[in-house]
C-alpha cells in the first residue's frame, strides 16, 4: 500500500502484534463492517421519508428496531453497504498484489475494478460469467455472492461515474481541483463506501489521501473527496485505539492541509460542536443538513456516534412491573444508530457512516444481536472482515514461518 515505504529490494515489513491487540483490532475491523451494515439496513425502509412521515408512520419515537422495507423484509442493505464490501476487497487484492509482485501503486486502479463488480450487480440479477482468460474484473470471490445482486437506489454519480475510464494517480496531489468524472459532484456515495480505507493498515493522513483519491473514481468535487478522506482518517485513529473525540479532532488538524477543505471541515466541526451542546433530538441531526451531500453524511454519522444519549431509565411499578424509558429498551449503541436514521434524509447512509464509525470503536462484541443476527449477508460480511485482518494486520508468532500468500490465488487473484 502507498503508506508503507519500502525499497525495492526489501522485504515488506511483518508487524507483530500482542494477543490482545490482535484481538481487538479484529473486533474493530467486524464491528467497523457489521455496524455499518446494522445503520444501513435500520435507515432503509425510511430513507426519503421526511422526520414527520416518519413519526406519523412508527410513532413519536420514530425507528426503534428494525423494520421491514417495500418488499417485507427485515435487514436488508443497500448500495451503501454493497460498495464498502466492494472496496475492502479491493483493497486486499491490491495489498496481495503488493506482495506477490514486489510492486505497489496500483490502489487505485483495483479499487475502480472492485467498483466495476460492484456494477455488475446492478446490472445483473446474477453473477455474468467470467470469460475464459484473466479477467481483472469479473474475477475473486465476493462477485459469487447472489444476495449482492439488488439494486437498492444506488447513487446516480456511482453508476455514471463508472461508465468513465478515470483512474486517479496515486501521485497527484489534493489541491482542492475537482476531479474529471463528475465535477460538481459531491454526493454522499463517496463517504459511505469509504470506511474500509481506515482498515487497511495505512496512518491516517495516508488513509485519508488514498481514501480521498478513489473517491473521484465517481465524484470529482473536492468536497466529497475530502469527506471520504476524513472518515477514513476517523476510522484509522479508532483502530488504533483513539477515542471518537480524538478521531473527530485530529482529522479536523488533517484536513486543514489540503486546499479547498473549508466546506468539509465546518461540517464536521458543526458536528463535533453540537454533540457538546446537550441531549441529542432528530430536530438537532436535521440541522446539519439531510445526508445527501459527502459532508451532512460525515457531519450526521459523527455527530450521532459522539454525542451522548440519554441514560435508559428503569422503574419499578406495583407487583414487580418493570417500565423502561424510552420504549423499547436500548443500548447507547442502540440510541445513537436510531438517532442516525431518524431524519428527513439519506437514513441509511448516515445510519452506515454513524455504525462505521461506533463498530469501529467498540468492536463488534457490542453491537446488538438481535439487530445483527438478523443483517443480510452477516456471514460474508464477517468473512471479509477477518480476510481484512489477515491480509493487513497478522499477527505472526516468532517461531511460525511467514508468508506472503495468505489464501487461496482464486479468491484475491493478482494476475
Amino acid at each position: 500500500m502507498s503508506g508503507a515505504h519500502t525499497a525495492p529490494d526489501e522485504e515488506p515489513p511483518v508487524i507483530r502484534h500482542s494477543w490482545d491487540e490482535s484481538a481487538a483490532r479484529r473486533a474493530r475491523i467486524r464491528g467497523c463492517l457489521l455496524g455499518g451494515a446494522i445503520g444501513d439496513a435500520l435507515g432503509n425502509p425510511v430513507e426519503f421519508l421526511s422526520l414527520r412521515a416518519i413519526r406519523e408512520t412508527h410513532g413519536e419515537a420514530g425507528v426503534t428496531t428494525l423494520l421491514p422495507d417495500g418488499s417485507g423484509s427485515v435487514g436488508l442493505v443497500t448500495d451503501d453497504t454493497q460498495m464498502t464490501l466492494f472496496t475492502a476487497e479491493g483493497l486486499i487484492r491490491a495489498h496481495a498484489r503488493a506482495l506477490s509482485k514486489g510492486i505497489g501503486g496500483a490502489e487505485t486502479a483495483l479499487v475502480r475494478n472492485a467498483y466495476l463488480r460492484w456494477l455488475d450487480t446492478q446490472n445483473h440479477p446474477a453473477p455474468p460469467p467470467a470469460p475464459e482468460a484473466f479477467d481483472p474484473v469479473r474475477s475473486g470471490w465476493l462477485r459469487h455472492q447472489p444476495w449482492l445482486y439488488a439494486r437498492r437506489a444506488p447513487g446516480n454519480a456511482c453508476l455514471s461515474g463508472l461508465t468513465e475510464e478515470h483512474v486517479p494517480s496515486p501521485h497527484d496531489p489534493l489541491d482542492g481541483r475537482p476531479g474529471p468524472v463528475n465535477p460538481g459532484s459531491k454526493g454522499c456515495g463517496t463517504v459511505m463506501r469509504s470506511a474500509p480505507f481506515g482498515l487497511a493498515g495505512l496512518n491516517p493522513r495516508d488513509s485519508f489521501e488514498l481514501a480521498a483519491r478513489c473517491a473521484q473514481i465517481t465524484h470529482g468535487h473536492p468536497t466529497g473527496y475530502y469527506a471520504a478522506g476524513a472518515l477514513a482518517a476517523m476510522i484509522a485513529c479508532l483502530l488504533d485505539g483513539e477515542s471518537l473525540e480524538g478521531a473527530a479532532l485530529r482529522t479536523l488538524e488533517l484536513l486543514v492541509r489540503y486546499p479547498g477543505h473549508e466546506e468539509t471541515t465546518a461540517a464536521l466541526r458543526a458536528a463535533i460542536d453540537l454533540a457538546a451542546g446537550g441531549d441529542p433530538t432528530p430536530e438537532k441531526t436535521e440541522s446539519l443538513g439531510g445526508g445527501w451531500i459527502a459532508e451532512e453524511a460525515l457531519a450526521i454519522g459523527v455527530y450521532c456516534a459522539l454525542v451522548r444519549t440519554p441514560d435508559q431509565q428503569i422503574s419499578y411499578g406495583p407487583g414487580g412491573l418493570i417500565a423502561y424509558d424510552p420504549m423499547p429498551p436500548r443500548t447507547p449503541l442502540q440510541a445513537a444508530l436510531l438517532l442516525s436514521v431518524n431524519h428527513s434524509g439519506d437514513s441509511d447512509s448516515t445510519g452506515s457512516v454513524c455504525g462505521n464509525l461506533l463498530g469501529a470503536q467498540h468492536g463488534d462484541h457490542r453491537l446488538p444481536p438481535s439487530w445483527l443476527s438478523r443483517i443480510e449477508g452477516r456471514a460474508v460480511i464477517a468473512e471479509l472482515a477477518d480476510d481484512l485482518a489477515f491480509e493487513f494486520h497478522r499477527s505472526v508468532e516468532l517461531y511460525e514461518p511467514y508468508e506472503d500468500l495468505v489464501f487461496p490465488r482464486d479468491r484475491y487473484p493478482v494476475g
